[in-house]
């Protein structure tokens, strides 16, 4: 095998955790809050279901293929040409999304702190920080999520108990007031961030208690559900309906924090939770970037093309999209089509045709 780490399966889950809702904490809402409004916090129940069904689907495939990769299946499954053909899709589709999570998170910090700050240092030190990471393999990233995850947690825990007092729970009366649909439309964008739990086709392989790796899978599916409903619980109770007037509406909130003379401006926090949780999520895409391409061209190690892949990279996250209003706009749109087909509908295929072909040899 190329990669000779491994991780658990509890680690891996900590690795999912950040990957899907370090981005989502400050997007989401405003997207979901669009179509939901005071039903926003109902939508990722009906988004998550996306992301157990995408786990099922990737788990019954690696066990019917279990020491690979879904590079290296689809290969078995629908034949060389075709699993190359796919296998490359797969190669872009990381390198683009993981360039707009680039963009997106360079965005953030330019428009909020960093306001003279050359675009290209801020991408290029979070691309050279994580390419350092990946060089060390999934290992590295198995621990640095068990270091860093908690914590990030942890102060999530203290954000939501700072809330509190400025929370006024009659915003979220009516509850479905004009019935069951705003919700469903509003889980749109949950659900193709649920998708990205797509990502442990790339990890289980390197688990060495594989046997653990569906359970771990859905109880970081669960967590991520019950954190995007605690927040979005909090845009409601702060915001109303006018949730979706902010581009980024807890970070809005957080801004405004002030208990006593003591603590305020702890939207530092909320800097340090985004790039912490953003770091793990850019090194777990570039990872699968990494192996993909090696599995893809029969490497011997992936290690070499780490640095000219995160060097496209760069290149992805500063010209992909013109501002943030475009980035905002691609993510409320197209993108939940774009990573739900890529993502769950071509996985669910593969096991179908890999089910059917396992019938047809008995």
């Amino acid at each position: 095998m190329i990669e000779k780490g491994k991780i658990s399966a509890f680690q891996m889950a900590l690795m999912m955790y950040p990957t899907i809702f370090s981005t989502a904490i400050l997007i989401v809402p405003a997207i979901t809050g669009k179509y939901a409004e005071r039903d926003m916090w109902i939508s990722p129940i009906w988004g998550s279901l996306n992301g157990f069904l995408t786990v099922f689907v990737l788990y019954q495939l690696h066990n019917l293929y279990p020491k690979k990769t879904i590079i290296q299946y689809s290969e078995h499954v629908i034949g060389r040409i075709p699993g190359k053909v796919l296998g490359f899709a797969y190669l872009f589709f990381f390198l683009h999304t993981n360039g707009m999570i680039l963009r997106e998170y360079t965005d953030f910090i330019i428009s909020s702190f960093l306001l003279k700050t050359p675009m290209i240092v801020v991408i290029g030190s979070m691309v050279l920080v994580c390419a350092f990471a990946v060089q060390g393999g999934v290992e590295v990233l198995g621990r640095a999520s068990q270091l860093f995850i908690p914590n990030l947690i942890f102060m999530l825990f203290i954000l939501t108990i700072l809330f509190l007092k400025d929370l006024d729970l009659k915003n979220m009366f009516p509850i479905m007031e004009h019935g069951i649909m705003p919700s469903i439309l509003g889980a749109a964008a949950p659900q193709s961030w649920f998708s990205e739990m797509f990502l442990i086709s790339m990890l289980l392989p390197f688990l060495t208690d594989r046997e653990k790796g569906m359970k771990w899978s859905m109880i970081s599916v669960l967590a991520i559900m019950f954190s995007m409903i605690i927040f979005n619980l909090i845009a409601i109770f702060l915001f109303g309906g006018t949730t979706s007037s902010y581009v980024y509406p807890i970070f809005s909130a957080i801004r405004y924090i002030q208990i006593g003379n003591f603590i305020q401006h702890v939207e530092s926090v909320i800097i340090v939770i985004w790039v912490t949780g953003t770091f793990i999520k850019i090194s777990v895409f570039y990872y699968a970037l990494v192996l993909s391409t090696a599995q893809w061209l029969n490497l011997s190690n992936y290690r070499s093309v780490v640095l000219p892949l995160g060097f496209l990279l760069m290149l992805f996250g500063m010209w992909g999209y013109r501002s943030i209003g475009e980035t905002s706009k691609f993510t409320a749109t197209i993108l939940p089509f774009y990573t739900s087909f890529v993502l769950t509908l071509i996985p669910t295929l593969l096991l179908l045709i890999a089910i059917i072909r396992k019938k047809m040899k008995k």
